[in-house]
Order: C-alpha cells, then structure tokens, then sequence
C-alpha cells in the first residue's frame, strides 16, 4: 500500500494529471506531496517529462503519445498513467532524505518600501512595529513556487497581521514582500501585484544568468530579519 494515500487522481489536459491531497494549506500535506515529487522525479520513468508540486497537488506530465503507442490494452492514457504512478509510489516510496535550507532574508519594513503597512495596522488594530515583529519572529515554510519564477508562496503568517489580498493589482518592483491572507512572499520581478506591500528586500530571487535561477525551493524555511534603508542600500550596492 502507498504511503502516499488517499489522494484523488483527475487529468490536466491531454498529456497531464493532477494527484490532488485536498484543498488545504497544512505543512504534512505539503511535506507529502514533496515527498511523491521526489519519488517521481528520481523515478526517471521515460513517460513522465515533467513533475510540478503546490500546496497539496502534484501536476504530473507526461508523453501522452508513447504512453498509447507502448500500452497494450483499452485503457486511456491517463488511466494508465495513473496506474503507474501508482506502482511507482507503492515500490519506490523511500525517497531521498531533503534536508531543508534554512534562508534568512533581509528585509527594509521603511515607509517608502512598505507602502500598505500602515492600511493592515488600521484594519487589523495593530501598531506598525507590532506588525513587523510578527512577520519577522516566525520561520515560514516555502509551500511552492508559481505566478513568476521564484515566487515563493510561504506560510503561515500570525493571525494578527492576516489581511486579504486588495481587489486591484497594482505595479510593484522585484524585491517587494507582501502578504496575501495566511500567506508571505516576495516578488521577483517587477509585475502587477495584488498582495498588501509591507516591505522590500534587496536579496535577488530569480536571476536567469545563474545555473540555479531560482533561489527559493519548495520545503525551504525562509527567516526574515529587518534592516534599515542604509543597510538596504548598501547590500545593493556590495552586490550590484
């Protein structure tokens, strides 16, 4: 029996199918759905080219075309494709031990970076400082990245400082922390943005030069630390 179950399996298109472990934004949920991405990519089955994890799913994409021209019955390609999966995570369930990253991120919580921090202290009944010493006293998990590359979507914040994302996204710059309902994260681009800006960081999270582009990996733990704008302007300078 795998250790990975009850999941739901349902297709994505054509060529791809989603291991669903329910909706939920909870650590062991994602700590299995890590688990199976690692099963699955250290697989190397031929019929699997790519294998994507979120909060509680995996995408799973595969060669829809050899997978019909190798099975031997009528079942479709997702059928198939899910029944593999399947033996895969019942025969290979010991995947390598990740060990996690702990990363400690600077932040700069100054008015100019912060621009809705003082919107989540009205709304929330909270003072500034308050507000950026519970985002920084907490360790947050690194749960997936999406939207852009490098967008890590991290949890949980305190429930003092949850707030909803606003209603109209705004342009922001790379560096730009916010926070979006239970969730932190940062921005690695300049993009419209619809979560609630609380600060900047001068650290560089996607950088396509590099052999790693991408500086968060999901089941990373990201420690935020505050700065100052002197401290902010000169890591940016010692690193531009």
């Amino acid at each position: 029996m795998s250790p990975f179950h009850p999941y739901t399996v349902f297709p994505l298109g054509d060529a791809g199918l989603i291991i669903d472990f329910g909706n939920v934004i909870d650590e062991e949920t994602n700590k299995k759905v890590l688990h199976l991405f690692h099963v699955l990519k250290n697989s190397l089955h031929p019929y699997i080219t790519d294998v994507v994890p979120a909060y509680s799913s995996l995408a799973v994409y595969y060669n829809a075309i050899a997978v019909c021209q190798k099975k031997s019955n009528d079942k479709t390609a997702f059928e198939t494709m899910a029944e593999l999966i399947k033996n895969i995570s019942e025969k290979n369930h010991e995947a390598p031990q990740q060990q996690a990253r702990l990363i400690e991120v600077p932040v700069c919580y100054a008015p100019k970076f912060s621009t809705d921090i003082e919107y989540i202290a009205q709304q929330n009944k909270i003072d500034v400082d308050e507000i950026i010493h519970l985002h920084t006293s907490k360790t947050y998990r690194v749960y997936m990245i999406g939207f852009l590359p490098g967008f890590a979507y991290m949890g949980q914040v305190d429930e003092r400082i949850v707030i909803p994302r606003k209603p109209e996204p705004q342009n922001v710059v790379a560096g730009t922390v916010g926070i979006a309902g239970v969730q932190t994260g940062i921005y690695p681009l300049d993009s419209p943005g619809g979560w609630q800006v609380i600060g900047r960081t001068p650290l560089k999270l996607f950088d396509k030069d590099m052999e790693q582009p991408v500086l968060f990996q999901p089941g990373d733990e990201i420690k935020f630390y505050s700065i100052t704008e002197d401290e902010f302007a000169n890591y940016q300078a010692r690193h531009s």
